[in-house]
Formats: C-alpha cells, structure tokens, sequence
C-alpha cells in the first residue's frame, strides 16, 4: 500500500510528468481530488476531479472524508478523500497524487514511509512566468498570483523526499521514472 505524491509550484510541469507515469506504470492509478470550483472546458467530473459544491465540500469535511483539504483561496476547496485511496488500494495499486504543495506536505506527513513525495521544480522563477504566458490560460493579474505563490512554495522543497528540476522534459521523464519504480518495487 504505497502513495507517490508529485507537488509543485503551478506550471512547473508536475501534471505532464504524473500522466507520463501514468501510462508508462500500469501499477499506478490516479487518485482523483475534489475540488469545489468550476469545471475547465475539457474537464471530465470524476477523471479530473470530483467536482462538489463548496455546500458538498463543507458538508464532507464535517463528516471527516477527507485525508487532507484545504481552502485555496476563499471558497476555493481542494481535497483527498479517503474513499479515493481506498479504491486505488482494493485494486492492488500504489496510489498516484497530484497536487499543490501545501497538500503534498500533508500527505507525505500523514503517510510517512508508505509516501515517496515528489517535488517538481521549474529551473526559475523567470521560466515559469514565461510557461504561464504561453500556456495563456490566464489574465495578466492572475499570472502575478500564481507567480507571487510559486515563489512561496518554492520554500517548501525541503519537506519532500525528492526534487526533480523539471528544465528538460525529456530528462525529467527518465528521471521521474527510475525513482519512482525504485520506490513501488522495494
């Protein structure tokens, strides 16, 4: 009963690195978190998340659901239920979390030794910016947000088992995928 966690600052390139693992380890399975957002266009309810009422949300942390959550911006819940993992588990799986690195540190405290967590960094803050401007999902003022965040969660690095510099995406793959087979088959 094994856990990976990949957190990293936004636009690092955690999620492209979750789904190559994805596909490349047939004993990993993608434990799908809960958000109380709205749902992006393409966005499948269930796949990408559960998508809940922020009402849903709040009434599933009362009846302690939930292994972790936490209010992103106001109104704004991000979670790991403990049905999500219990699913993933009774399949014979290692559960495979990608989430922000407040969650990750979470996980990988409430885990412990059953947790590889793994933290994806951008080679700089300057890069990242560009990644965000290209990827053109959000407004200039959002932009500065997540930017102004990154520079925060940077500073969590230390609380993670590993740190994979995410400059090359190919390297970054071989990298992410000897670690993590090391991991789920010791």
């Amino acid at each position: 009963e094994k856990l990976v966690i990949f957190s990293a600052p936004s636009g690092s390139g955690k999620t492209t690195l979750a789904k190559y693992l994805l596909a490349e380890m047939p004993q990993l399975a993608f434990s799908v978190s809960a958000a109380s957002r709205n749902m992006r266009t393409g966005e499948i309810d269930g796949k990408d998340y559960y998508f809940l009422s922020i009402e849903d949300f709040k009434k599933k942390i009362a009846n302690n659901e939930f292994v972790e959550y936490e209010e992103v911006y106001p109104n704004h819940f991000y979670g790991t239920l403990f049905s999500e993992i219990e699913r993933i588990w009774a399949e014979g799986k290692a559960v495979l979390f990608d989430v922000d690195v407040v969650g990750g540190a979470n996980l990988k405290k409430i885990f412990g030794k059953k947790a590889l967590a793994v933290f994806v960094r951008p080679p700089s803050l300057n890069i990242l910016k560009e990644r965000l401007q290209n990827r053109a999902t959000d407004s200039e003022e959002a932009i500065k947000t997540r930017l102004s965040k990154a520079e925060y969660e940077m500073t969590f690095e230390k609380k993670f088992d590993i740190v994979i510099v995410n400059d090359n995406l190919e390297k970054a793959k071989i990298e992410t995928l000897e670690v993590v087979q090391n991991f789920i088959e010791k």
